[in-house]
């Protein structure tokens, strides 16, 4: 069983239950060194780089920026991604066709330049990218097992970039678990 008993922040040790400042700053920490019986949270903000319209694997990316996943031998990681033009998803990561076949799926379902979209001004992509959005999600949680995200041989995290130039991306990674 996990049980906080303190943790530190800025430097100074918080008491249980104090509210704490909250950072926006682009890999800032929010608990920035948990000193936890046995367990662990850590919370710290990607920016993932820039990609056009399509469905792209980031599960190497997430791992490049989250050295900390390693310290944990079981856990959780949330996965929420700060906009609403984009979207999250686990799936196949072996074969790229997959990706294609989705983002060619998906477009069908929410078709650029439909005569009955109101919300135009920001261009032919923007209405159909908020309701792929929509209907794929925001975030996921994924387990952790032995410092790696505990996912199948042949799944992996996508960035489901609805835009045709929808620019970096942010992504608040949240770890919890035990060391």
């Amino acid at each position: 069983m996990c049980q906080v008993v303190k943790y530190t922040f800025s430097g100074r040790i918080a008491q249980l239950g104090e509210r704490l400042p909250y950072k926006q700053d682009v890999g800032s920490s929010i608990l920035s060194s948990p000193t936890l019986f046995g367990c662990m949270w850590f919370q710290k903000t990607i920016q993932l780089r820039p990609r056009g319209r399509g469905f792209h694997l980031i599960t190497p990316e997430i791992h490049d920026h989250l050295p900390e996943l390693a310290q944990l031998r079981r856990g959780l990681c949330h996965l929420f991604l700060q906009h609403t033009s984009a979207s999250l998803a686990v799936n196949e990561n072996a074969d790229p066709d997959v990706r294609v076949d989705l983002e060619s799926f998906v477009n069908q379902l929410a078709p650029e330049r439909s005569p009955y979209f109101l919300h135009t001004t920001e261009g032919s992509d923007d209405m159909p990218a908020h309701i792929k959005a929509v209907l794929i999600g925001a975030q996921l949680s994924l387990p952790i097992t032995d410092g790696r995200l505990n996912l199948g041989v042949w799944q992996g995290v996508y960035l489901c970039e609805h835009r045709d130039r929808g620019g970096a991306r942010r992504l608040v990674a949240t770890l919890q678990g035990e060391s």
